[in-house]
């Protein structure tokens, strides 16, 4: 399958300057495949269940999750291979490595979600990092707001869209994908991470 992507988008300059030197770039329509791909990827990937201690309770996460070590192993699917080149050739100058491992999140309804949070910068990982999450699928709304609250962005990440989080966002800013009571379908995150980047 080939990925079309569209790298006119890459010349335009939207990256937003957030705060203590957060950044985000967001590109609408950066994967322009088609649809099908979320099909593709729910029947392609292993997904799995988890379930987290929430206080006095253990309790399902909300989601069905599928992680990559792309350094050891092959991507789940050949699409995220050329996904993750692709974003290695824009970002990985200025991330200073390339992207190694990927995350996929599906969100089979309105009624998965996932909290407020930042990503795990593990032992060796850069404090100044990059995240690239393009979503697959139904639009959700992608929520970010300084770390300890604050006024919330809020976007809506529609089919194709790529957004990356960069310099101190992972530990100034939280993101989230709230639930919502509007019908809607599934949707899939995929998210390119560096090394000890969780």
């Amino acid at each position: 399958m080939a990925i079309p992507v569209q790298e006119s988008l890459f010349a335009l300059s939207d990256r937003r300057q957030l705060s203590e030197g957060a950044w985000l770039d967001v590109r609408p329509g950066w994967l322009s495949d088609g649809t099908e791909l979320v099909n593709e990827l729910q029947a392609a990937v292993p997904w799995r269940a988890e379930r987290r201690r929430m206080y006095d309770r253990v309790l399902d996460v909300p989601r069905l999750v599928s992680f990559h070590d792309l350094a050891v192993d092959a991507a789940p699917h050949p699409v995220v291979a050329k996904l993750r080149r692709r974003l290695n050739d824009i970002y990985a100058g200025e991330l200073g490595e390339p992207f190694t491992t990927v995350g996929l999140c599906l969100y089979r309804d309105g009624a998965d979600s996932v909290a407020w949070h930042g990503d795990t910068l593990g032992r060796g990982a850069r404090q100044d990092t990059i995240i690239a999450i393009v979503s697959v699928g139904a639009t959700r709304t992608f929520a970010l707001r300084p770390r300890g609250g604050g006024p919330a962005l809020r976007l809506p990440q529609r089919h194709g869209d790529l957004v990356v989080m960069g310099g101190s966002c992972q530990r100034t800013w939280e993101h989230a994908i709230p639930k919502t009571v509007t019908p809607t379908g599934p949707r899939i995150s995929i998210q390119f991470r560096p090394r000890g980047v969780r």
